[in-house]
């Protein structure tokens, strides 16, 4: 089988003036020069949360760490890790209840193994469940393409199996892609991808079938692990940088429809004096939703809208 897409080639390299490798999943197109359409009741916003459910392996794999890596087992990080699905999640749960805010579901399906209780929960509250991957103790991108397929359409078949629903959409454990990835999410029968961060709004990507499918924008800038734990921000300060982001998008959607998604890690927010500086961002996005201001949402309901208005 002929893999898609093929790099640019030229003579000479980017040091000679060649041409670079291309992934041709997209075209340039600058954000001021798009179509003008509006999210659902007129908002120019829309607004999600991504909120991550992970399992990780006791004594083998990759996981975020709190502190120094230890021989394996890692207690201490397997475990900071777990408070996540213990508690954290559910303190998240009930604030998300509270304010009447739909939440993606990020699933990895070894979750289904560990505490089915939690994804139930997410079920009944109606929240859209998005694949990722089995576990995030593993990166897909080292896989054969026959394998990545099988984990792909497992993931897809068990959510639909456990839980009722088969997600249309996909984040990779880590954000880790193989060359063919958004071709397999194609032709697997998912429609939209969260692992492109390269954009505000939700774009197509082209794929070896030809079958629609698109990238909606997921944030690695307003994501808990890599500003919280990566670059060691306080608390106060990320949740503080995610309303000065809020309070901007929504001045530029006055313009141009926008996505601005939150990435949350409940081992990480659900912690109490994170939750607590949470609690006034999402009170935020609520007072703001209430007031019509914008549309909260979930990356799916985006990706449907986009296909149809964009």
């Amino acid at each position: 089988m002929n893999s898609f897409p093929r790099p640019a080639k030229a003579p000479g390299t980017a040091r000679y003036g060649g041409l670079l490798p291309h992934h041709d999943r997209f075209d340039f197109h600058p954000i001021t020069r798009r179509p003008h359409y509006r999210w659902p009741n007129g908002a120019g916003l829309a607004v999600y949360l991504g909120f991550n459910l992970e399992h990780f392996a006791f004594g083998e794999g990759m996981g975020a760490n709190i502190g120094p890596v230890s021989p394996e087992p890692d207690v201490l990080n397997y475990a900071w890790r777990e408070y996540g699905n213990r508690v954290g999640a559910w303190r998240c749960l009930e604030l998300f209840d509270r304010l009447g805010l739909p939440s993606a579901a990020l699933v990895n399906t070894a979750l289904y193994d560990h505490c089915r209780e939690l994804i139930a929960a997410c079920v009944a509250r109606g929240d859209e469940l998005v694949g990722h991957g089995h576990t995030n103790a593993e990166r897909q991108a080292v896989l054969s393409e026959p394998e990545e397929k099988r984990l792909l359409a497992d993931c897809r078949a068990r959510m639909l199996r456990e839980s009722g629903v088969a997600p249309s959409g996909w984040l990779s454990p880590w954000i880790s892609e193989s060359a063919l990835t958004p071709d397999l999410l194609a032709e697997t029968g998912y429609r939209y991808t969260l692992n492109w961060c390269h954009d505000d709004q939700p774009l197509r990507m082209r794929n070896r079938s030809g079958a629609e499918f698109w990238s909606v924008p997921y944030p690695q800038e307003l994501n808990d692990i890599p500003m919280i734990i990566g670059r060691q921000m306080d608390s106060e300060s990320f949740c503080r940088m995610v309303t000065d982001n809020f309070d901007e998008m929504l001045e530029q959607s006055r313009e141009q429809p926008l996505v601005m998604g939150l990435a949350l890690h409940p081992y990480i927010v659900g912690q109490p004096y994170r939750l607590r500086h949470l609690r006034r961002v999402l009170e935020t996005f609520a007072a703001a939703r209430d007031r019509g201001d914008i549309w909260m949402t979930t990356p799916g309901a985006i990706c449907a809208h986009a296909t149809i208005a964009a």
